[in-house]
């Protein structure tokens, strides 16, 4: 009997040691309080929270450190209600599957929770679900919400919250950190608390009154927002399992036009995790093989912008000359080290050559911010980085397109390896695998973030992990959305992961997959499908889906007219949309803050960075808000200079924030004071808004930057506005298998002869030259804008016969990008 007894202690202890997950919840109120009861999945475990409602200003609320029964629950709420029958007893509101957080504006605190629900995926027996209804209940009762003053922004204010919609884009699980890869779950990872800091969870600061005040996170859902797809498929007469994750980073986060590049810590705009899982489908409770690879894909690193613009659908690309030591560019580089490992793989997909400069600025100073980044790491070290022209290639055949794509891929694959291992259920019970909470950090000295811990007696230790290969580096592409370009290259990388992956699991005797086979077919659509939600997300339409709709042997005509479509509705989002969307998601995350007294958000300046430094001194002329600016990160107040308040929340511990060293303060401003850096006049030449006059101090600047470069440098930006380079992959070899040798021989031809070739290296590389005059600067702008006219005439008048039946306005529109209508 004592043994018996003493068995029963010992199952209980091993159950209570248990993680906690509390699924679904009923909210309850009084006129002093609410209750939210929680209860687990198996209705074993019970808890109460508390919250005050009489207070107007605060958020006061108190968790019952007792865990009830359901019993005991009832006979609690019971008692409840007979304590407050002189005020109108206990009273349901709502059935909840979670907090979201807590927002106030001007006046009382409100609280979102989930109240519907679907489930969308499993990940090792753990669902992943998204949100299908969700509600805002203000804290204060009703007396109390009387006495409170009115503010005519409050309402508006919670409009605009409304208008991101949770029910959109959104996932969570309750007892799976669906924030961090299936690497990092089964590595040493953060706490409860601390993965809500990490970049991927979008309700961080909505949900931090409540962690900070109960130090857990029983009661709220970490969302994170993106994409989740997951589908079942059939191969060799057996089934597995594909998940696609795509994670969208909350640092630095936004809408096309208003987040561009990089800001001051390194993050960038469109940071966005992708995450492809592959899984047996077995019954529940056997042994379980399982693989994952992690690829992403972000804006490029560097201070750029453009202009929203009602009049032209393609702004000119402005290139800031702040930060000529790329201290921003090399912290970005550290913080993707630190989150993935080494090697780093920038795969460029901009444009080599254009009549009008515009990707090609960027495509010269990102190689001249790798090579310059490179010279002070250790070789093994260095960032890898392929800069290739996907629309040039993208001229033949899509096939030939995604087979050179995968050549890529396939070496970037070789270089960081992909997740394997098998997971073995400690028991026989068919039990969920376990991600519990381990108390250690990433940064930790001395601690390998990927060592993977799978003993079973450890804090996780419901399974056994066979590990076979860890992914240790990452592949990064961009194109200038990354939206459109980068997607058709993360299929190409997903395609020959998916082999790898599938022949790692047993299902294919080989590491390839067919373009033309079914699977690579199904690959395809949720790769596009992602791709549609994620342009969605940041440009305001539909992905550009050109290669895929050729792939799929779409008529051409349709293509066409989809293409011109989506490239009117992004233009439409990006003009009219995006500023209320961007001030929403200020607002949600946390970036803006709004005071009594001090201006609203719809009152301040263009949302984007550079409008710090590039009209400070005409701000300040304004009487009303002179001294208030948009943050240029996360949202702080700027007072009268281009330098951000340091961030006073709790420190985030997947990026470094430590402010920049005074060495590249010192070079932050760029443009000289008195030439502004946007241009107020529109012109078709982009290099010439960034060609000011230099002060003695800038001049200086550069020149050290062309020293710390070395003597090939000038050298480098022209061989990177011509061809394909690399310094992993032998693109010789690339391009053999690619576009036919007449077709490149009449690219070279029409290049030589073409006068943008002497556009290009006048103009283009005028950054790097130290000018010594205004005038020296106005003559070359003036003459390349004269060559540029004569080289756009010369097109219009060739192509005539083939558009006579369209108007000049149309045709100019079309192929420049200007107004449409006057």
């Amino acid at each position: 009997m004592g043994s018996e007894s003493h068995q029963q202690s010992e199952n209980n202890e091993h159950e209570d040691s248990r993680p906690l997950y509390l699924q679904k919840f009923r909210l309850y109120e009084t006129t002093s309080n609410f209750y939210m009861v929680g209860r687990d999945k198996t209705r074993t475990y019970w808890k109460v929270l508390k919250i005050d409602r009489l207070e107007p200003t605060e958020l006061i609320m108190y968790e019952d450190s007792a865990t009830y029964s359901e019993i005991e629950c009832i006979d609690l709420l019971k008692r409840i209600h007979e304590g407050n029958k002189s005020t109108g007893g206990l009273k349901f509101v709502s059935t909840c599957y979670g907090i979201v957080g807590f927002v106030k504006f001007l006046g009382p605190y409100h609280m979102l929770v989930i109240t519907k629900r679907r489930k969308i995926g499993l990940i090792c027996g753990h669902a992943v679900y998204a949100i299908t209804k969700s509600e805002m209940f203000p804290i204060p009762n009703s007396t109390v919400l009387s006495n409170m003053p009115y503010s005519k922004n409050e309402n508006r204010y919670k409009k605009l919250l409304r208008t991101v919609d949770l029910t959109k884009d959104f996932f969570f699980s309750y007892s799976y950190h669906i924030m961090i890869s299936l690497q990092k779950n089964l590595s040493n990872c953060q706490s409860g608390l601390t993965l809500y800091d990490t970049m991927f969870v979008w309700n961080e600061f909505l949900t931090r009154g409540i962690r900070h005040q109960l130090r857990n996170t029983l009661w709220t859902v970490a969302l994170v927002y993106g994409f989740f797809k997951q589908v079942t498929l059939p191969l060799s007469g057996r089934d597995f399992i594909l998940t696609l994750i795509a994670r969208r980073s909350r640092h630095y986060a936004g809408t096309r036009y208003l987040k561009r590049g990089v800001n001051e810590k390194g993050r960038v705009a469109n940071d966005v995790e992708t995450e492809q899982i592959v899984l047996e489908d077995v019954p529940a409770g056997c042994p379980l093989q399982i693989s994952a690879v992690v690829q992403n894909r972000g804006s490029i690193p560097l201070f750029w912008s453009q202009e929203t613009s009602r009049l032209n659908i393609k702004p000119d690309i402005i290139l800031s000359r702040k930060d000529l030591n790329f201290e921003a560019t090399k912290r970005h580089f550290e913080n993707l080290v630190k989150r993935y490992g080494n090697p780093i793989i920038i795969l460029n997909l901009i444009k080599t050559r254009e009549k009008r400069p515009r990707e090609t600025i960027l495509r010269a100073a990102f190689a001249n911010a790798i090579e310059f980044i490179n010279k002070d790491l250790s070789e093994e070290n260095h960032l890898r980085f392929l800069h290739w022209d996907l629309n040039k290639h993208s001229r033949s055949k899509a096939t030939n397109v995604l087979t050179l794509l995968g050549k890529v891929a396939a070496n970037a694959l070789e270089l960081t390896g992909f997740l394997h291992c098998q997971l073995i259920p400690a028991s026989k019970t068919g039990k969920l695998l376990k991600f519990s909470p381990i108390d250690n950090t990433e940064d930790q000295a001395g601690q390998d973030p990927y060592e993977v811990r799978a003993e079973p007696n450890s804090p996780s230790g419901d399974y056994h992990a066979n590990l076979s290969i860890l992914q240790r580096g990452v592949l990064r592409t961009n194109c200038i959305d990354c939206l459109d370009r980068t997607n058709v290259a993360q299929y190409a990388y997903g395609l020959v992961a998916l082999g790898h992956q599938l022949h790692a699991l047993g299902f294919i005797d080989v590491e390839s997959i067919d373009l033309d086979s079914p699977l690579a077919d199904n690959l395809m659509k949720l790769y596009e499908e992602m791709g549609d939600i994620l342009a969605l997300q940041y440009g305001g339409s539909a992905a550009h889906n050109k290669i895929f709709s050729e792939r799929r042997g779409q008529w051409k005509a349709a293509t066409q007219s989809q293409e011109l479509f989506r490239t009117l509705q992004r233009y439409y989002s990006n003009a009219y949309m995006d500023a209320e969307k961007q001030d929403a998601i200020n607002v949600f995350l946390g970036h803006f803050r709004p005071q009594e007294g001090k201006p609203a958000l719809w009152e301040l300046d263009s949302d984007q960075h550079y409008s710090v430094g590039g009209h400070a001194s005409s701000l300040a002329m304004e009487s009303s808000r002179s001294f208030i600016k948009r943050s240029l990160s996360e949202g702080n107040l700027i007072c009268g200079s281009s330098s951000p308040v340091k961030e006073t929340d709790t420190e985030q511990t997947d990026d470094s924030d430590q402010p920049l060293p005074e060495s590249a303060k010192g070079g932050s401003k760029g443009l000289s004071e008195s030439t502004p850096e946007i241009s107020t006049c529109e012109t078709d030449m982009s290099f010439a808004r960034y060609t000011p006059s230099m002060s003695g101090r800038q001049l200086f600047l550069d020149m050290q930057l062309e020293q710390r470069l070395g003597s090939g440098s000038v050298r480098l930006r022209d061989r990177v506005d011509s061809i394909d380079f690399s310094n992993f992959l032998d693109v010789e070899w690339l391009s053999s298998s690619g576009n036919s040798c007449e077709e490149e021989a009449f690219e070279r031809s029409a290049i030589i002869g073409s006068p943008c070739c002497v556009l290009s290296s006048d103009c283009v590389t005028v950054e790097s030259k130290a000018e010594t005059s205004s005038s020296v600067i106005e003559s070359s702008s003036l003459k390349c804008q004269e060559q540029t006219s004569r080289d756009l005439n010369f097109d219009a008048k060739g192509s005539s016969k083939h558009i006579a039946e369209f108007s000049e306005k149309f045709v100019h529109w079309v192929n420049n990008g200007d107004m449409l209508f006057p």
